[in-house]
C-alpha cells in the first residue's frame, strides 16, 4: 500500500510519547501565555495591528509575486532600510519567514568546496541550510569556539561558521566575540541567527551581534525573524551590501518565493518603530526572564539560567513533559513542550518565554501552577 510506512512511523511516535497535534487557539485566549514568542508583547499592540491593516488596505492582501517580479513594495524597502539601521548593519533583505532567510544565508554563502562549521545546538532551519548547501558541513560541540577554530584550521578553502545567537531550547547565548575571533584567524565568515536576540539583547534590543560589537563587520552576517519580538511574520538577512546583493541573485528562497505579505511588513515596521521609541521593553523582557528563573529555582525546579528571554524547565521524560504541559494548560497556563527530536540533547523540557508585559503577579501565578503540576 502506498505510504503504508507512515502508519508504522505513527505507531513508533505513539509508543515513544512523541505525537504532535495542532491546537487552534482563539483570538483572545483566557490562558496566561508563556508559550508564544511575543517577547515584547507587541503582537496585539494597537500601533502594530494598525500598521498591518493600513498596509493591507494600501498594498492588498498579498504581495502578488516573488520579490524580483512584483513582490517588492516601497514598504518592503522601507522596512529593510530601517531594520538595517536599527541593528547596525549596512543592508538588509526581507524574506517570507525566518526559516527561508536562514536557508538563503547558508546555501548562498557556502558554495562547492567550502566548509560549514555548524554548532550542534543550531535551529532546524540552519541545519537544513547546511544540508542544502553545496559546501561540506562539520558539526562541532555546542558553544565551543575552540572546536570551530580546529575545524577551520583543517580546511584549506573558504569557510563559514554558523550558529544561533540565543539557542531556542535552553535560551543560552553563543560566545559571539570568541566565535568571530576563531573565524577571523582562518579568513572565514560568521553567520548567526539572531531570532531570539533581536528585541531582547543589545542596546535597546538591537540584537546580540550589536551587543557583541560585531554589527556592521564585513565578515559577519545575521539573520532575524520578524515573528518574535516584532510580533509579525517574516525574516531578514542583515550584512554587508555586497552580501545582500549576492543573495538577491543567488538565494533560491528569495528568487523563487512569493514576497512577504504587505500586512506583515507593515506590522513589523510599526513594531520596530515602537521599539525604537520605547527601548525599555528589551530590558523589561530580560528582567521578566530573570525573575521567572529565580522563582522557579526557589521552588525547587530544575531551570536553566536565561541569557535572553527563554527559560527552560527540565522534565523527567517525554511523557512527563507532555502531561506536565497539559496539566498546566488545564490550570490556565500555556507553556511550550520540547521533546526529541526537537532537543539535541534528548532531554525533554517545558519551555517558558518571558514577555515584557508580564506582571510580577502573573509570573508568581505561572511558577505556582508549574510547581503544583510537576510530575
Amino acid at each position: 500500500m502506498a505510504f503504508g510506512w507512515i502508519d508504522e512511523q505513527a505507531e513508533l511516535r505513539r509508543r515513544a510519547g512523541l505525537v504532535r497535534t495542532l491546537r487552534p487557539r482563539p483570538a483572545r485566549s483566557p490562558l496566561l501565555d508563556l508559550a508564544g514568542n511575543d517577547y515584547l508583547g507587541l503582537a496585539h499592540h494597537p500601533e502594530v495591528t494598525e500598521g498591518a491593516a493600513r498596509a493591507a488596505r494600501t498594498w492588498g492582501g498579498g504581495s502578488t509575486g516573488s520579490r524580483l517580479v512584483t513582490g517588492t513594495t516601497a514598504l518592503h524597502t522601507e522596512l529593510e532600510r530601517e531594520l538595517a539601521a536599527f541593528c547596525g548593519f549596512e543592508a538588509a533583505l526581507v524574506f517570507s519567514s525566518g526559516y527561508t532567510a536562514n536557508l538563503a544565508a547558508v546555501t548562498a554563502l557556502a558554495p562547492h568546496g567550502s566548509l560549514i562549521v555548524s554548532d550542534a545546538g543550531n535551529h532546524a532551519s540552519l541545519i537544513d541550510g547546511c544540508r542544502l548547501a553545496r559546501g561540506t558541513t562539520q558539526v562541532v560541540a555546542h558553544a565551543e569556539p575552540e572546536a570551530v577554530r580546529k575545524a577551520l584550521a583543517g580546511h584549506e578553502g573558504t569557510g563559514i561558521a554558523v550558529s544561533d545567537t540565543v539557542f531556542s531550547v535552553d535560551g543560552d547565548a553563543a560566545p559571539l566575540a570568541a566565535l568571530a575571533e576563531a573565524c577571523r584567524e582562518h579568513g572565514a565568515g560568521l553567520v548567526v541567527d539572531d531570532a531570539h536576540g533581536l528585541g531582547v539583547l543589545g542596546d535597546g534590543g538591537r540584537g546580540a551581534p550589536h551587543a557583541a560589537g560585531l554589527a556592521g563587520a564585513d565578515d559577519v552576517v545575521a539573520t532575524v525573524t520578524l515573528s518574535k519580538s516584532l510580533g509579525s511574520q517574516g525574516g531578514a538577512v542583515l550584512g554587508p551590501a555586497r552580501v545582500v546583493d549576492h543573495l538577491v541573485n543567488a538565494a533560491r528562497t528569495f528568487i523563487f518565493d512569493t514576497g512577504l505579505a504587505p500586512a506583515a511588513a507593515g506590522a513589523a515596521l510599526a513594531a520596530l518603530r515602537l521599539l525604537r521609541r520605547e527601548p525599555e521593553r528589551a530590558e523589561r523582557a530580560r528582567a521578566v526572564a530573570d525573575e521567572l528563573y529565580a522563582r522557579l529555582t526557589t521552588a525547587g525546579l530544575e531551570a536553566v539560567r536565561p541569557d535572553a528571554a527563554v527559560v527552560s524547565v527540565r522534565a523527567p521524560s517525554p511523557e512527563d513533559a507532555v502531561r506536565w504541559a497539559a496539566e498546566c494548560r488545564a490550570a490556565g497556563l500555556a507553556v511550550g513542550c520540547f521533546r526529541p527530536p526537537s532537543v539535541p540533547d534528548g532531554v525533554s523540557r517545558l519551555r517558558l518565554t518571558a514577555r515584557a508585559d508580564l506582571t510580577s503577579q502573573q509570573i508568581e501565578r505561572a511558577v505556582r501552577l508549574i510547581g503544583e503540576t510537576r510530575p
